[in-house]
């Protein structure tokens, strides 16, 4: 999904970027009962989906928008 999106320079200018990156995976992942993620992969495709529409201004093709939840800090 990010092929082609140089994100890493755009993380570089504005780092606080990262943390909502961070918290998108955190809030979207689940845990069995034994800890173990269930849905890392899903997880990781929200917060991807994120970082390109914040390097590129629109979601990938095909991609729900962001709902609030996903992006809270605690």
């Amino acid at each position: 999904m990010l092929e082609g999106v140089d994100y890493c320079k755009e993380l570089r200018q504005s780092p606080s970027q990262m943390e909502i990156c961070v918290a998108i995976f955190a809030n979207v992942l689940k845990l069995d009962e034994q800890g173990e993620p269930v849905n890392e992969k899903h997880a990781e495709r929200r917060a991807a989906a994120w970082l390109y529409r914040y390097c590129t201004g629109e979601l990938p093709p095909g991609e729900p928008d962001i709902e609030p939840w996903e992006c809270q800090l605690y």
